[in-house]
Order: C-alpha cells, then sequence, then structure tokens
C-alpha cells in the first residue's frame, strides 16, 4: 500500500480510522480493516471509515466503514460527522454532501463547530430493517433475559432498541451478542438499551454488530430517539444522553433524522510496515 497514513478521531469516545483513499485509490480489505481495528495489535477503534472519490460526482466524497471484524455497514453516524468536520476543515466549507451505503448525507457545521449530519429517511418497515419474518416492527416480540419487545428501526443499518427502567444495570456484554444474532434479524442488528429520563431525554447504551459496546453510537441515539417517538414516549426533538457525552437527535415530519454533536481530532500517524504484514492473507 502507497499510503500508510492514517488520522484517528472520535465523537464522543466512539473513535474511528480514518483512510484517505481519494489520491491513490488503494482498496482497503476487511483483512487490513480487523488489523487496523485491532486494539492490542494495531491502532484500535470502533470502526474504519475510508474515503474515496464519489463514483456519481453527486457528493463531495464516498465513505465505507468497516467493523472490527472486517464487515461493512451501510452507515455510520458520528463516523460521518467526524469525516465531515476534516472535509470542511479542507476547504472551509460549512455544507458538504457524502455518499454512504445509506445514500447522499447532507451534513452541515453550526455556529459553535458542532456537526449535524441528516441521516436520511428512517425506515420502519419490517422488509426494510430487514426482519427474518413478517411483523409488527414497533412490538417485535423477542426477548433475552430482563431485555423484551424491542422496537425495530433503519437508520441505514438495523437497530432493536429496548427501553428499560435502568439502562446501566442491563448486562450488554451478556446480552449484546445474543440479540444481534437473534433469527429475527438476517443481517444481524444493533441492540439499544434506552432509559426514558423525561419526553426530551433518553439515556443509551448500545452494543453495535461487529463492534460490541461503544461509548456512543450515533445511529443507535437517532433510532432510539424514533423508536421513543413512535412508542409515544419522548419528543420528536430529543437529547440522548451516552456513555460519552449528548448528541442532539431531531425526527423530522418529513422522515429524515438530524443528529448534531461535536468531534474531536486525537492524533495522525503512519503505518508500520508489519502491521500492513499482518493484515495479508
Amino acid at each position: 500500500m502507497s499510503d500508510r497514513k492514517f488520522i484517528k478521531m472520535h465523537g464522543l469516545g466512539n473513535d474511528f480510522v480514518v483512510l484517505d483513499r481519494r489520491a491513490n485509490g488503494d482498496a482497503v480489505t476487511p483483512a487490513l480493516a480487523r488489523a487496523v481495528a485491532d486494539r492490542h495489535t494495531g491502532i484500535g477503534c470502533d470502526q474504519v471509515i475510508v474515503i474515496g472519490r464519489s463514483e456519481t460526482g453527486l457528493a463531495d466524497a464516498e465513505l465505507i466503514f468497516f467493523n472490527p471484524d472486517g464487515g461493512t455497514s451501510a452507515a455510520c453516524g458520528n463516523g460521518t460527522r467526524c469525516v465531515a468536520s476534516l472535509l470542511m476543515g479542507e476547504t472551509g466549507a460549512k455544507h458538504l454532501v457524502l455518499e454512504t451505503g445509506h445514500g447522499l448525507l447532507d451534513a452541515d457545521c453550526s455556529s459553535n463547530g458542532e456537526i449535524c449530519i441528516d441521516m436520511g429517511l428512517v425506515k420502519t418497515e419490517w422488509r426494510d430493517i430487514p426482519l427474518g419474518q413478517a411483523g409488527d416492527t414497533l412490538h417485535l416480540g423477542i426477548a433475552e433475559g430482563a431485555l423484551v419487545d424491542p422496537v425495530g428501526v433503519s437508520i441505514g443499518n438495523p437497530h432493536a432498541v429496548f427501553f428499560v427502567e435502568d439502562a446501566g444495570a442491563i448486562d450488554l456484554e451478556r446480552l449484546g451478542p445474543k440479540l444481534e444474532r437473534h433469527e429475527m434479524f438476517p443481517e444481524r442488528a444493533n441492540i439499544g438499551v434506552a432509559e426514558v429520563r423525561a419526553t426530551d431525554r433518553l439515556r443509551l447504551r448500545v452494543w453495535e454488530r461487529g463492534a460490541g459496546i461503544t461509548r456512543a453510537c450515533g445511529s443507535g441515539a437517532c433510532a432510539a430517539a424514533v423508536a421513543g417517538s413512535r412508542r409515544q414516549l419522548t419528543d420528536r426533538k430529543i437529547e440522548v444522553e451516552l456513555d460519552g457525552g449528548l448528541l442532539a437527535i431531531e425526527w423530522l415530519e418529513n422522515g429524515h433524522v438530524l443528529m448534531t454533536g461535536p468531534v474531536a481530532t486525537s492524533f495522525t500517524g503512519e503505518f508500520d510496515e508489519a502491521l500492513l504484514e499482518a493484515s495479508q492473507p
């Protein structure tokens, strides 16, 4: 690989290794993504994000999201916000469009430097999530231990949101992997446990498919906000309290969902040759 440079970024502790491939177009393989994401022998992150040229010409860049297990995700809210901030810093632009597996996403920079992403149209039909069989996505009717009766939502990736009395008391490390791979979810699912603090505030923890528990899951926060509104537990505009901090989420009347929050760059660097060799089959 000719370009070994990387940027380490995070949104509320949800951390990413960003690889810019706009110039040379070198492919990033699942094996390399796994090697990079490993927190013991690699750089370590919740997702690896690859920036490429937009093949359609409709966006400022194209993004590919790799999970630590080498699988990909169509959407990553905090990761999209991080890359948007990075690209805005290059050009001075306050608005841009990013192409993802979830479609074209608009990004805006607010006056206080926080980044807002329009995460696109929320999908709530069982085929779109997708589910393994037809069902009521407002009450999926599955359970594991203390977690029962989730809401199904797609934010470009599948989510199951369980409402609980105390999100911190749930053994998500044990229950998350089982529910992620429940037969109801043919593409696996992100598992959220949400506690209603007020009609305009949720406490949320998320087990992300392919990544495990993360400090802040942007698409999970969007899914929880939509689920809370659909259950008539919360307003359409709320704050979501995650382990890493707060995200502002608004589910618009047109079905799109907006997510706003801070981002940060941790450090930049270059791969060592040994890491690249370790990723070879």
